[in-house]
């Protein structure tokens, strides 16, 4: 055998490759006019580089390019000129051999065909195999897919050390899809996609797009071009009036909420306090004007500056949660939020999405829950949103008696397509695992449940067995909150029904919808009619009170005063009490005492807690002045207490969701507006007794049962000084007497405040 040589052998000289010019367009005019008409669905069987006999034929198509001309993939080494052969831009070329090639474009330079170009290099994007996997398409198609917000829509990527955006958009009906950008001066000719055509994503990687560009889809239908539409998967969004969308990366935001993160089970389990602050992020607080101190108008507060000020504001008042009206991006600022179009995107209105992670960091740092308003209900008809976005009732229903929202002109999402169902569902997982928000209230379930929703006879589709119940949105739902509990069970979903569907707590595999919290809509309408009612006919109106315990562990209820009921001409919380000033402040004292110490988690709208007299705008900041009266103070002052009493008293919490934790004393007496309950605690807990006088009298020795003896604190009398009350009362306690009463061993010797509720508590607690 012949030993190996060890010479080094000589270098044979690289082939040199050039690009060989062509005389005509290789491609017919039927293809070339689909090309400059932005309405060519197949571009990668014309584009780029495709073998010919003596190497391969490179074609980009550059409208408005002075030249193009061929680089060596792997540096900067010219190959060659393409030629043009077709005015509308078409430039081809033949490169031998065959190799990797990036193109060097040469732009007109401000429209001056003379002076020097603008030279622009970049990879081909027709140059590229096909980005997303089969599993992603799959997954997608059979709605199954819960990372879509990390795979669709635009993604910075590297593709071989090549740094870009990939866009992938559902347009299954549409015959040609582009995307538009200031990447590519807005013209629709330049990008179109490549169809999936079995799954009906259109997807592309347009080399060197950066992070933060902003874009657009042009849609050809059967009938023609549509007007741009923003991306429905869209991270990021231009800030309104604009609505392009802009590209995102994956963020590297650094969470320190490890440890918020890890106690939020015992946080918000059915037996945890939950008071909750409702928040219009946009009118919580303006920005003041530099120059009068009074608020700009036209300026809202960004997430940090929300940060600075409505978490220690939340915090110092002893809520438990903050819950923002919908922060996904929407158009129309008089939505407040509840049309929106962008469900994977904060709005830009008041930041960047790292930004909104930021403030919802801070709120868990503070000990603060974070929880999101989200509308999979119905969308605006705004002509770059989801509505007809292929050209055919794509994310709506087709037939108006189903797609179409009388009460909010809106169209109705399709929960019979699988793609629709699972879009929605991947934007809650968004929500909930991006950006680490303790929950979701889902708006508007009512209208979901039920087919002949606000509809008059002859006007609803029926479902397949000839009824009302939509059994799509139904599976929606159950879908929904099963994924949920599965991937996340220490968060809250809470629905916004305000009929008697049963079961909307129970979980959906025991015939439930699977919520963990239902909005007590019958609760709340009750109460406040009660409320308004003026005090010398509350004994006509007493069962409104009592009506609610009846169903009251039903269901997980939230007992909710929400920014709909100081809207569209109904005043204000306060408005709504009768009276003298003096007495509308008694009466909304007394009135939060009772929702405070009633079973049920709390939700409180801003500005409530400062008894704003005015009527809500979402075009202004909370009427702050008013703390300069020593009446709303109190008021502010008495939420804050009932707070504090609420999270540090067991009995007033432990079983809100549960009929062990509250007993009547006193329900019937109607001539006097007057009600007693107790509320209790596990085994060892100490009850508490919970005295309302709904009238402007002071009741003197009027006697209440207790279950014991010994001397009962008065933890709270909402007709207190420091409330801007009366001061009467019981001198902050009494001692309980051996006479026997409603059914109870002892019984106290009150005093009721006028228009007042008092809640007492023994000093020590015998097991039972």
């Amino acid at each position: 055998m012949k030993a190996p040589s060890t010479e080094t052998p000589e270098a044979k000289p690289a082939t040199v490759a050039t690009v060989q010019a062509v005389a005509k367009p290789s491609l017919d005019q039927d293809a070339i006019r689909a090309l400059a008409e932005a309405r060519h669905g197949d571009p990668f069987s014309i584009l780029g580089a495709h073998a010919a006999e003596r190497g391969q034929r490179v074609r980009v198509f550059m409208p408005g390019a002075r030249a193009v001309h061929l680089l060596a993939g792997d540096g900067d080494q010219a190959l060659g000129e393409l030629s043009r052969t077709d005015e509308s831009g078409l430039f081809e070329g033949i490169l031998s051999p065959a190799q990797p090639y990036r193109l060097r474009v040469i732009w007109p330079n401000d429209g001056n065909a003379d002076g020097e170009g603008i030279e622009q290099i970049t990879e081909d994007p027709y140059t590229y195999p096909l980005l997303l996997g089969e599993v992603d398409l799959y997954l997608f198609n059979e709605g199954r897919h819960w990372e879509l917000g990390q795979q669709f829509g635009s993604q910075t990527v590297v593709i071989d050390d090549v740094p870009g955006a990939r866009f992938a958009v559902w347009a299954p009906n549409a015959v040609a899809v582009s995307v538009v950008g200031d990447f590519n001066s807005w013209d629709a000719r330049r990008h179109p996609l490549r169809l999936r055509r079995a799954s009906g994503v259109w997807e592309l990687f347009v080399p060197r797009v950066a992070e933060g560009a902003a874009y657009k889809y042009h849609i050809v239908g059967s009938q023609g071009p549509l007007p741009w539409k923003a991306d429905p998967l869209a991270l990021a969004t231009e800030a309104p009036p604009a609505t392009a969308s802009r590209v995102a990366s994956v963020s590297t935001f650094e969470w320190r909420d490890q440890d918020w993160l890890a106690e939020r089970a015992g946080r918000q389990g059915p037996d945890a306090p939950l008071s909750i602050y409702e928040v219009h992020a946009g009118s919580w607080l303006r920005p003041q004007n530099n120059e009068n101190g009074s608020d700009d108008a036209e300026q809202t507060l960004d997430w940090s500056a929300l940060a600075d000020k409505l978490i220690p504001y939340v915090q110092a008042m002893g809520f438990t949660h903050v819950e923002l009206m919908p922060i996904m991006e929407y158009p129309f600022g008089g939505s407040w939020g509840y049309q929106p179009l962008s469900l994977y995107a904060p709005s830009a209105r008041y930041g960047s999405p790292d930004d909104f992670r930021r403030f919802v960091d801070r709120a868990h740092a503070a000990g603060i829950g974070v929880i999101l308003d989200w509308v999979p209900a119905h969308f605006p008809t705004d002509a770059h949103g989801l509505a007809r976005f292929d050209g055919t009732a794509l994310y709506e229903h087709a037939n108006p008696f189903e797609g179409w929202h009388q009460d909010w002109n809106t169209l109705i999402y399709n929960m019979g397509r699988r793609e629709v169902r699972g879009f929605l569902i991947a934007s809650a997982l968004e929500w909930l695992e991006r950006f680490h928000v303790d929950g979701l209230r889902v708006d508007a379930v009512a209208s979901m449940l039920y087919r002949d929703y606000s509809r008059k006879h002859g006007e609803w589709v029926p479902n397949v067995h000839g009824g009302r119940e939509n059994y799509e949105a139904i599976e929606f739902l159950k879908t929904l909150n099963t994924v949920v509990s599965e991937r996340h069970p220490d968060v809250l979903m809470i629905a916004e029904e305000s009929t008697a569907w049963p079961n909307v707590t129970r979980p959906a595999n025991e015939n439930g919808l699977g919520f963990s919290h239902k909005w007590n809509m019958g609760w709340m309408h009750d109460t406040l009619d009660y409320i308004r009612t003026d005090p010398i006919y509350r004994s006509y109106s007493h069962d409104r009170l009592t009506f609610g315990l009846v169903y009251a562990f039903s269901e997980r209820f939230v007992l909710p005063i929400s920014h709909d009921e100081v809207v569209h001409g109904k005043g204000s919380l306060l408005d709504k009490m009768p009276g003298d000033a003096a007495q509308k402040l008694a009466n909304l004292r007394a009135y939060f005492a009772f929702m405070w110490t009633h079973p049920g988690k709390k939700l409180l709208f801003m500005g409530c807690e400062i008894a704003q007299p005015r009527e809500w705008n979402h075009d202004a900041a909370l009427d702050w002045a008013q703390l300069d009266d020593p009446g709303h103070r109190g008021v502010q002052s008495l939420v804050r207490d009932l707070n504090h009493l609420y999270r540090e008293l067991p009995a007033l919490h432990t079983f809100d969701c549960d009929g062990l934790g509250f007993e009547w004393i006193i329900g019937d007496d109607r001539a006097n507006s007057v009600f007693a309950f107790l509320r209790r605690g596990r085994v060892g807990d100490a009850s508490v007794l919970v005295v309302a006088n709904f009238t402007p009298v002071t009741r003197h020795a009027y006697r209440v049962g207790v279950p014991q003896l010994g001397h009962w604190r008065e933890c709270l009398n909402s007709d207190g000084q420091l409330y801007g009350g009366s001061n009467q009362g019981n001198g902050g306690g009494i001692e309980a007497d051996a006479i026997a009463a409603h059914g109870q061993p002892a019984s106290l010797n009150l005093t009721l405040p006028p228009l007042a509720v008092l809640i007492l508590q023994p000093s020590f607690e015998i097991p039972v």
